[in-house]
């Protein structure tokens, strides 16, 4: 990895309910918003929010969201394609993704070069609640990791709900990242934003990229920013407000891990990766990969029955919505 800019943009979905016009709209102002913050950051790698194209829970059956998006790559890239290459720039973009079958759409995170080639996409592997196509919601989970070599370094991805799975995040550290780029549309609460972001970095010593959506969704769900970068050591290094704007910072390995924590003249002793216990592991692996629940009693997925979880999805009779993942 080299010294470089990263900066993480967060966005407002075009209002109302989704069409192929606001999606032109998101596409357009997702670019515009890439070209203003690498004017004014001189940023190498641009995060955007998940489904920056459309938003995130879209208000539509998943076979009307099919037709609205496309392919990777594909229309739904291209303008952001077109960006990177003519400002030579790396942009992840979180965006729903046509799959094979008519009604299949993934949830990608799509990694894109500096000549305007599609370097890598990662499909969300832990959809959130109703958004599961297995749960009546509108996205068929992903089954791989995505570590791509750059110029910049190693970079991987993980979408919003992803953040929660401390096992995707080694996956991708024992393969080398040293950035991993979370675009997210969450609003469970901020603590549980900035400790996610912050565990995974300091579970792993990576840089956390995590670009969160503001503003409302198709179907009404508010988002509250707070995008922010984090270094190996868990620092926060830049973070956002809760209005359309970016943040931005250098990553620097010479210092990602020089101290034990920000600021001090004590020297970082300890890495986590060369410290697993693997015959532990070994030990256990059947306890670790086996089906599990919490003890604990708890509420149905968001999304579902209770008051609250989430508004209703306009123009789409019987599709469930809920909040931000």
């Amino acid at each position: 990895m080299r010294r470089f800019i990263a900066a993480a943009v967060q966005l407002a979905p075009a209002p109302g309910p989704l069409t192929a016009a606001s999606v032109d709209a998101n596409l357009d102002k997702a670019q515009s918003f890439v070209r203003r913050c690498v004017a004014a950051t001189g940023a190498e790698l641009v995060v955007l929010p998940e489904s920056c194209t459309t938003g995130f829970t879209p208000g539509v059956p998943v076979e009307e969201l099919w037709s609205l998006v496309s392919a990777v790559p594909g229309p739904i890239t291209e303008p952001l394609q077109q960006a990177a290459r003519e400002l030579g720039v790396h942009v992840c973009m979180g965006t729903y993704e046509r799959g094979a079958g008519r009604g299949a759409v993934h949830n990608a995170a799509v990694l894109i070069g500096p000549a305007g080639d599609v370097l890598g996409v990662y499909r969300k592997t832990h959809p959130f609640g109703a958004e599961n196509a297995a749960d009546g919601g509108w996205t068929t989970p992903g089954t791989d990791v995505c570590v791509v070599d750059t110029g910049l370094g190693r970079i991987g991805m993980a979408v919003c709900f992803d953040g929660d799975f401390p096992e995707l995040w080694r996956i991708q550290a024992v393969r080398g990242a040293e950035v991993i780029c979370r675009p997210s549309a969450l609003l469970r609460s901020a603590d549980v934003w900035e400790l996610t972001n912050r565990a995974r970095a300091y579970d792993n010593h990576v840089h956390v990229i995590g670009a969160n959506a503001v503003g409302a969704d198709p179907a009404g769900t508010l988002y509250f920013g707070n995008s922010m970068i984090v270094t190996p050591i868990a620092e926060v290094v830049a973070r956002a407000a809760t209005h359309e704007s970016w943040t931005a910072a250098e990553l620097d390995p010479d210092r990602a891990m020089a101290s034990l924590s920000p600021g001090s003249s004590v020297p970082q002793s300890f890495d986590h990766l060369a410290a697993r216990n693997l015959e532990l592991y070994d030990k256990h692996a059947a306890d670790l990969l086996g089906p599990a629940r919490t003890p604990f009693p708890h509420g149905p997925a968001p999304g579902g029955a209770p008051a609250g979880c989430g508004p209703a999805a306009p123009g789409a009779e019987g599709s469930r919505t809920g909040p931000g993942a």
